[in-house]
């Protein structure tokens, strides 16, 4: 819980960044910092890996953001901005939290690989496939899953409504 605890509240990026130095100086080469409550926002996301990436250099950042307050896609993108590449995420948000009330599970993989496509970005991931297997994923729990993509579907640049 890098940006936010439900019992301390904010938590010190100072405390963060000791801790990183100190996994990284046991020789971690990634450090993946969460959002596990969904407590942080893109101005918040997008200074601290600015300045993490000066605090533990050399280390490959990571991301997790939950999508508890509709903050995830956003959250990345500040870490995209900030130099982070690499996220984790679930299909259809499957996860969560247990200590917050009301937390939800990782960004969407789906809406994540798909909103990282339409702005250029190279994935190596098949969305359709993806898509698919989200699908499945949501058939089998027997209940709708937290993607937008699930819902909306891929974008159509054709042109066609239907």
């Amino acid at each position: 819980m890098a940006f936010g605890c439900p019992y301390e509240g904010r938590v010190p990026p100072e405390r963060v960044f000791e801790i990183a130095r100190a996994l990284r100086d046991f020789g971690c080469e990634e450090i993946g910092f969460g959002d596990t409550t969904g407590m942080a926002n893109p101005r918040q996301v997008g200074e601290f890996f600015e300045r993490a990436s000066q605090e533990v250099p050399g280390v490959e950042l990571t991301a997790h953001f939950h999508n508890t307050r509709g903050q995830a896609l956003a959250n990345v993108v500040a870490a995209l901005d900030a130099g982070v590449r690499s996220f984790e995420s679930s299909f259809g948000e499957l996860g969560g939290c247990p200590v917050p009330r009301g937390a939800t599970g990782n960004v969407a993989s789906e809406d994540l690989v798909s909103m990282l496509h339409e702005m250029g970005y190279e994935t190596g991931i098949d969305l359709a496939r993806l898509l698919a297997c989200a699908q499945a994923v949501q058939e089998l729990l027997g209940r709708p899953l937290g993607s937008h993509l699930l819902t909306a579907g891929p974008i159509d640049w054709t042109g066609r409504a239907d």
